[in-house]
């Protein structure tokens, strides 16, 4: 009787602690719906603990606001877009709301809230998870959403780890994070902006809010992925396409396109930490061209500057920087110079002085200039949320301008200092607004960018800047190409970085690269040839290493290793025509450069397997697989169609796995069936003309394609007023035609000749415009690595694929081929 009594005083004691709990709950959740205002495509939602905004954004965009009282200014760094007009049917009664559009159809429950999104057939495409929805712990606010059978998560931005997100969680909060390792997190940038797959349905969410934000896909439960932040509102923006090109490119509509960026910045880039002084910076560019390794960059570390100080110059090391760069620009190399955020707090030094006159530097409260240490010692960090703190930074970016400086690579920008934790009370600008540091952290180096471009756009006027970043926020891609910090010289490093530049293209940064080779440590020859392989078929590529590592330029590994990578250096020239065509459609489209398997075989599962994750296509036609640099040794995944070798025309049928033991001399690297790949002859820089012939490769399929050849000047921004030269090329397999539309624009192009090149069509009797054609043998010299140290390749020309090629045609001409 005893024991009863103790047990039945412990129940209660229990359940009146649970009554207490409930009624002091720590977890707000927005409750039942108590009001319902429709006004067009914005519906305002009055619960128990939110007050919630869901807005038509487009037919396929459902943006969802809420907080826990009342919503601030809509205000965002990312979003560029406004609400498109759309035709929509909303209705509701006691228990729900729906919202129907022409793609769409979201409903919302009122007792409790609770959002689903199906698509127009009525699948369930996302939903948030019964019983959980959104909620706040303090100032936190996170969204749970069901996580759907078999669900994959890919995106997410720079991200460490495997394509597939399922089962781990993230935080985004910009860091500086030397030789991370290949699961670190969180590194340098933040793109709060993911794609959900399943059930041959997918979507994406981008979540825009600044704060530190983290997203959990399965991590430590089996219920829920989730979404939420520190601070400020929950604010997201639902999208859902049948294809995820689809979603990238409505994301890409939403955060903005990048632009056409300068031609020689897709050419070669040779970098280190550091180059110094001038003799060694014009013996490395000597070299490069003595030894005949195209090249149409060089750039120059902190130790150019006096002491670390930006817009600085160090006259002992670089006594005419003008002059040196006018020696560099005389044999086609383009300067690029490293800036970095931290100005020295020092008084006599013009660029600090006029920083304080400007009054630009982000602030303590007390009104007292922020200090935090970086390179050139105590440093004032200057407000770029603040306009007038942009525009002093754009005007001493002139100075590199006037010098002849073509890029601007920002660095240190997430904002880095010494011992990495700057104070929560630092205040800035924020457009007129007011916000501490954890509500700017995170644009930080976004800011930066902007300023950078800006300012440097205006300096050179009609000139594109190139500028560089290693840090930023969801929409970054309006302003700089990324790189992915200081990484390893390491073969799991090489392959992460195949998986962050796939990722960022997935989350709507074309223009990324790499470290190429490693910045820490050093390669060893078979992996430096690996990874200088890889780079080519890299957006950027640049080799670069760091102070403490052994030389890293392509004759520091021996012969065997130099032919190596002057060949495929060389074969990413020859393939510029298809590059900058491709570099044109990111620019329209938002669809990346680099391509996860994932945009075209999004439903193959196989693509999501750790063996095969990191096969990428180089734009529409090139399978690359970032082969082993160790034991060149891989395993290889071909998804379904045709594919041709490159370096022998031979056909790999898809749905297959093969094993390959091959050597260092070649990436396995095939083309797409369809495929439609124009080249040049080769050049050793971009300012070099090739021969007036465009060669235009064409592979047989059985799947049409279009692709959309493109040309301007590749300097100006003359082509956003029609300089520009475009030719639309379609192959059409039921037809058996390969048509040449008709040149648009007001542009010339660079060719006077077209040569159609055309792969896997045997003895076919060949076309043109209906009329019998002189096709005649040829042979696969343009795209083929020739190395003498290859026991497999191959030393004479004539011994590669055999194929047919047309006879020349006017450029501008339209025409078409048939078989």
């Amino acid at each position: 009787m005893k024991i009863f009594n103790s047990c039945f005083v412990a129940v209660a004691l229990f359940a009146a602690c649970v009554q207490s709990t409930s009624a002091q709950n720590p977890v707000r959740q927005v409750g039942n719906v108590k009001s319902v205002t429709i006004d067009n495509q914005t519906i305002d939602i009055g619960t128990d603990g939110a007050f919630v905004r869901v807005m038509v954004y487009s037919p396929n965009i459902i943006r969802v606001r809420m907080d826990k009282q009342k919503l601030a200014e809509d205000f965002s760094y990312a979003v560029i877009s406004k609400p498109v007009t759309t035709k929509v049917n909303i209705t509701q009664n006691d228990t729900e709301i729906n919202i129907i559009t022409d793609s769409l159809k979201v409903n919302i429950k009122k007792s409790p809230y609770n959002i689903t999104f199906s698509n127009a057939a009525g699948e369930v495409i996302n939903q948030d998870e019964a019983g959980l929805s959104t909620s706040w712990v303090n100032e936190s606010v996170t969204t749970y959403k069901k996580m759907q059978e078999g669900e994959h998560f890919i995106g997410l931005g720079e991200k460490t780890g495997g394509l597939d997100r399922k089962g781990n969680a993230y935080t985004n909060w910009n860091s500086d994070t030397y030789a991370y390792s290949t699961s670190q997190d969180p590194i340098y940038s933040t793109i709060p902006f993911y794609i959900g797959i399943h059930h041959n349905v997918n979507y994406g969410i981008f979540f825009d809010n600044t704060w530190q934000s983290d997203f959990n896909f399965g991590a430590s439960n089996d219920r829920f992925s989730s979404f939420g932040a520190k601070g400020g509102e929950m604010n997201y923006y639902f999208i859902a396409h049948t294809k995820v090109a689809d979603i990238i490119k409505s994301y890409s509509s939403l955060t903005g396109l990048m632009k056409m960026p300068p031609l020689w910045s897709l050419g070669y880039q040779q970098n280190r930490y550091s180059y110094y002084p001038e003799a060694e910076v014009m013996r490395i560019a000597n070299t490069l061209r003595e030894k005949k390794i195209p090249a149409d960059g060089i750039t120059l570390d902190i130790h150019y500057m006096d002491k670390y100080k930006v817009f600085s110059w160090d006259k002992d090391r670089f006594p005419d920087p003008a002059a040196m760069i006018k020696k560099l620009k005389d044999m086609a190399f383009k300067v690029t110079l490293i800036v970095d955020p931290g100005i020295k707090a020092e008084k006599g030094y013009g660029v600090y002085d006029r920083g304080l006159k400007e009054d630009i530097f982000a602030k303590y409260p007390d009104g007292s200039n922020y200090t935090g240490q970086v390179w050139p010692g105590w440093c004032n960090f200057p407000d770029f949320t603040n306009p007038k703190g942009r525009a002093w930074w754009g005007s001493e970016l002139k100075k590199y301008a006037d010098e002849g400086v073509s890029g601007i690579w920002n660095d240190m920008n997430e904002f880095s200092t010494w011992g990495q934790k700057a104070p929560d009370n630092i205040l800035f600008n924020f457009e007129g607004r007011i916000a501490s540091h954890p509500q700017i952290h995170n644009v930080y180096g976004l800011e930066m960018i902007r300023s950078s471009y800006e300012g440097y756009k205006a300096a050179r006027e009609n000139k594109r800047p190139f500028i560089l970043t290693r840090s930023g926020y969801a929409g970054l891609q309006r302003y700089a190409a990324m790189w992915t910090g200081d990484n390893r010289a390491e073969n799991d490093h090489m392959l992460l970085g195949v998986r962050l530049m796939n990722s960022l293209g997935l989350s709507g940064v074309p223009f990324t690269g790499m470290d190429v080779g490693g910045f820490t440590g050093g390669a060893s020859p078979s992996l430096y040839a690996r990874w200088m392989q890889i780079g080519a078929f890299n957006p950027y590529f640049r080799n670069h290493t760091g102070i403490n590592s052994k030389s890293s330029e392509p004759w520091a590994y021996g012969e065997e290793v130099l032919e190596i990578t002057r060949n495929y250096i060389n074969l990413r020239y020859r393939l510029l025509p298809y590059l900058y065509s491709t570099f044109y459609e990111a620019s329209q489209t938002g669809k990346p450069v680099m391509r996860s398997l994932t945009i075209d075989y999004t439903h193959d599962e196989n693509v999501y397997n750790g063996m095969y994750e990191n096969q990428y296509m180089f734009g529409h036609g090139f399978l690359v697989f970032p082969f082993d640099g160790v034991t060149n040794y891989g395993k290889l995944y071909f998804p379904a169609g045709k594919w041709y070798n490159l370096y022998n025309g031979e056909v790999q049928q898809g749905n297959a796995k093969i094993a390959l033991d091959l050597g260092i001399s070649k990436l396995p690297v095939y083309v797409k069936e369809s495929s439609i790949i124009p080249m040049q002859t080769q050049i050793q820089n971009t300012t070099e003309k090739p021969s007036d012939t465009l060669y235009v490769h064409v592979y047989k399929g059985d799947v049409n394609n279009k692709f959309v050849y493109y040309e301007d000047d590749g300097e100006t921004f003359d082509y956003e007023k029609g300089e520009y030269f475009r030719k639309a090329i379609t192959y059409d397999a039921a037809k058996k035609t390969i048509t040449f539309a008709k040149a648009e624009g007001a542009g010339k192009s660079k060719f006077s000749m077209i040569k159609v090149m055309l792969h896997g069509f045997g003895t076919t009797a060949i076309k043109l415009n209906g009329k019998a054609s002189q096709a005649k043998d040829d042979f696969q010299a343009l795209m083929l690595p020739i190395s003498r140290f290859d026991p497999t390749g191959f030393s004479n020309p004539v011994e590669g694929e055999k194929i047919r090629s047309m006879v020349f045609k006017n450029v501008n001409d339209q025409f078409t081929v048939s078989y």
